[in-house]
């Protein structure tokens, strides 16, 4: 619930408050003030009833307007009020009035204008019921009134302040609920591309393998049973690669506590990779300029994941079903460099163009750069992953 929906909550309605205050002002009229001298002629007696009913009526005609115009209000209620004083005698309904007009102002304007008004007004209620008084007897109810506007200014500044602090405090919270909500959304999806990285990387290659394979088998079966045998013994071990793999990721999914992630493949894994796309059929050069062992981390997890994800795209796509991988280990950056022979536009398997599309964010995530593309009549991926200072193993 807002503070809006807490205070409608929990507050009167704003006719009924105008109702309350309009009730009490002008139930002052019964209890007519003669002033301190006491009853006189009945001529008197005429004009001071009539002083009385006036400035009654018009603050009270005013206070429904306090929300709107509280300054504008609470100085007419000032004016009214000092005016009785100085007539005589002082109309009560005009002080409540103005009591009840400067707590609505307080509440309502910056504290500066609230205080001078209500300030300055108080003083001059004070002052005004010395330099009026009848016989050198001073009216104390003025001071009275004096002092009610000078606490109802201070009460009402409080609540204006209060108000402001819970809204405060509101607007902090939802703030903060909505950067949880935010922070939660991005783990989430963090999470569903590191699953999808992960299932393109490891699910989707091997069924690719086994595809190929199959359709190697199902070529060489009657002629050369025993390549169809290799492939089928391919097959057999990637498909149990693939039911392991699949099993890690719904243990993963399933499990309530901060699973621990399983150690990512590097480039000291590449003789397995490329063996096994070898047994595949797709024959691989591979040329490595510079001292491999200097990369480690996230750099070395991510080379293995762009020279996998070439090797896979060579084996799909590529003609003659050759592929050359480069590495050349710089200074400050790993450049990797896989080429195969292209087929013409749109032959070979078709594929999504999500590995490229992981592959690029992985490369991104490392500050890295990435291009991929054909040149004549070879298909190039090429890859640049910078080095930080200092690496060693």
């Amino acid at each position: 619930m807002t503070l809006a929906q807490r205070r409608s909550a929990t507050h009167l309605p704003d006719w009924a408050s105008d109702a309350i205050c309009i009730a009490i002002v002008v139930l002052t009229l019964a209890f007519p003030d003669r002033g301190p001298m006491g009853p006189g002629p009945h001529g008197i007696d005429a004009f001071v009833s009539l002083t009385a009913f006036v400035p009654v009526i018009i603050t009270a005609a005013a206070l429904p307007l306090r929300r709107r115009w509280p300054t504008l209000v609470t100085i007419v209620c000032l004016i009214v009020y000092a005016a009785t004083a100085i007539i005589g005698p002082a109309s009560l309904g005009a002080g409540i009035a103005a009591v009840i007009a400067a707590y609505a102002m307080a509440s309502r304007r910056l504290r500066r204008l609230s205080f001078t008004v209500g300030g300055l007004g108080a003083l001059a209620v004070g002052i005004l019921s010395v330099t009026v008084a009848t016989f050198g007897v001073v009216d104390a109810r003025v001071f009275q009134v004096a002092a009610a506007i000078a606490v109802a200014t201070a009460l009402g500044d409080s609540a204006r302040s209060r108000r402001e602090y819970l809204h405060a405090v509101e607007e902090r919270a939802e703030r903060a609920e909505a950067t949880r909500e935010a922070e939660a959304h991005r783990l989430v999806a963090e999470e569903r591309l590191r699953i999808a990285q992960d299932l393109h990387d490891t699910v989707a290659h091997r069924i690719s393998v086994i595809s190929l394979n199959a359709g190697v088998a199902s070529g060489a079966l009657e002629k050369r049973p025993e390549k169809a045998q290799e492939s089928l013994a391919t097959i057999r071990e990637a498909s149990r690669g693939v039911l392991g793999d699949i099993g890690e990721l719904l243990r993963y999914l399933r499990d309530d506590n901060d699973a621990v992630e399983a150690p990512q493949p590097g480039l000291a894994d590449l003789p397995e990779l490329i063996s096994s796309f070898e047994a595949a059929g797709l024959r691989i050069t591979l040329e490595t300029t510079g001292d491999v062992s200097r990369i480690t981390g996230a750099i070395d997890r991510v080379a293995y994941r762009v020279v996998q994800e070439g090797l896979t795209n060579a084996h799909k796509h590529g003609r003659k079903h050759v592929a050359t991988v480069k590495l050349r280990v710089k200074d400050t950056a790993l450049d990797i460099e896989v080429a195969n022979p292209a087929y013409d536009e749109g032959a070979g398997l078709p594929g999504g163009g999500l590995g490229l599309v992981g592959m690029s964010e992985r490369v991104a995530a490392v500050r890295g750069s990435v291009l991929s593309g054909r040149e004549d009549n070879t298909f190039r991926l090429r890859a640049r992953l910078p080095i930080p200072k200092g690496s060693t193993r």
